[in-house]
């Protein structure tokens, strides 16, 4: 990829992020424990309790990331290996964190692209404020995912070759 290519995907990444990030902090800024219970009184609170904490490492990870981009992006000359590890990084952790997160609060319905429905599935039944959240950020997490396949093997690849 030339560097043009690499920067531009820098930078959308960081838009993406800070749109994430910002969506995300919100959320765990104003729900608690006690506020999804009563917003789902039959709710699973230790489940719940997961659903939050996965929600945090999500968040963490994406704040990560747009640190590292924004450096990136402010360091003149653009340094190019130094973005493809990144987007890697950011690939193999923000993007793979979303669809199928550490405890397996929720994961990646296959299906979902047969069915036309949205592809996050819970295990339980979550608040509907998650539920909603998780929508909203699906399909920016789904055409960022697109973006960056290359990521997934092809840089991979590259690197094993070179040395």
């Amino acid at each position: 990829m030339s560097n043009l290519m690499v920067e531009n995907q820098t930078q959308q990444v960081t838009v993406f992020l800070g749109e994430v990030v910002e969506v995300i902090t919100k959320y765990v800024n104003y729900y608690t424990l006690p506020l999804l219970l009563e917003e789902t009184p039959s709710g699973d609170e230790q489940y719940f309790a997961g659903l939050l904490a996965s929600i945090r490492r999500l968040l963490v990870f994406c704040e990560e990331g747009l640190d590292a981009c924004s450096v990136l992006l402010n360091n003149k000359p653009f340094r190019k290996s130094a973005a493809e590890r990144t987007l890697y990084k950011i690939y193999h952790q923000v993007i793979a964190e979303f669809f199928s997160p550490k405890n397996d609060h929720w994961y990646e319905n296959s299906r979902s692209a047969y069915t036309g429905k949205n592809s996050i599935a819970f295990q339980k039944q979550p608040p509907m404020s998650i539920e909603q959240m998780m929508k909203e950020l699906e399909g920016k997490f789904q055409m960022l995912r697109e973006e960056l396949e290359y990521y997934e093997t092809d840089y991979q690849t590259k690197m094993i070759q070179k040395y």
